[in-house]
Formats: structure tokens, sequence, C-alpha cells
């Protein structure tokens, strides 16, 4: 997550002032597979959670239900260490390339919270991927 040698670094602040934060002060974060980059889940952060992030080396969220930051993993133990972040070209989505532990990104016991498909001859959502474990065994 360092940049190159050759490329002067910022002040964190300053980097954090580019982002383009909504009217609650958060920003969208999407969290792909490094490895396989299949996307696992989308989340949002505030300046607290990203500065935490990139801190920390692993994804910390904003939990909007909960109105408090969230350490992806802090119960189930399926934490992210982060690989490298981007900010896309409007600067109001964060991509996270992380390392998911565990190989379970959802609350449902899947590997991507994106397991549902619309299925246009149907006119309805498909679950396409399975549970990899029952979230009982995840959260007791």
């Amino acid at each position: 997550m360092n940049p190159p040698s050759d490329v002067p670094s910022t002040d964190l602040s300053t980097a954090l002032n580019t982002v383009q934060w909504n009217q609650d002060g958060l920003v969208a974060a999407i969290a792909q597979d490094a490895t396989s980059n299949k996307i696992l889940m989308m989340a949002w952060m505030n300046r607290d959670a990203l500065t935490a992030s990139i801190e920390q080396g692993e994804a910390v969220y904003w939990s909007r239900s909960k109105q408090r930051l969230w350490h992806k993993g802090e119960s189930s133990g399926h934490t992210q260490k982060i690989i490298s972040i981007r900010l896309d070209c409007d600067a109001d989505t964060v991509l996270l390339f992380v390392e998911q532990h565990g190989g379970i990104a959802c609350h449902t016991g899947r590997e991507s919270c994106m397991f549902r498909e619309f299925d246009a001859q149907s006119t309805s959502w498909i679950e396409i991927d399975s549970p990899l474990k029952d979230p009982a065994d995840i959260y007791g």
C-alpha cells in the first residue's frame, strides 16, 4: 500500500480532503478480492473509517445502522487485509483491493454479498451462490 519511491508523499489530511464525501459525510466503499477480482461487498466509510483503514491496513467501515465504526471481521473473524486503495474519477467511490480472511465477506455466510442475480425471464432475483458457512456458526 506504500506509494512508489518516486512519488512524493502527501499529508493524509490533504488526501482525505480529495474525497467527495456525501451530505452525511460518507463515501461508498467497494471491497474487491485482490486475487480473484470478485466484488465482495459495498459499505460506507466516513473520514474516521478511511483513516483507520489506512493506518491499520485492514478495512474499517461506518455502520449506518449502529452509528459507529465497524472493523470488518470484529465479530466473525473474517477481516479484510487491504492490498491497495483506489479512488474513482469523481472521487466519490473508494475501491479496496483486499485479502479476505476466512473466505467469507457476507454476514449470510457467503463469499460475496453480491449473491443475487436478476433474471429477466422471471423478473425476479435468483440466488446464485450458496452460503459457505451457516451464519449461526459464525455469529453464535
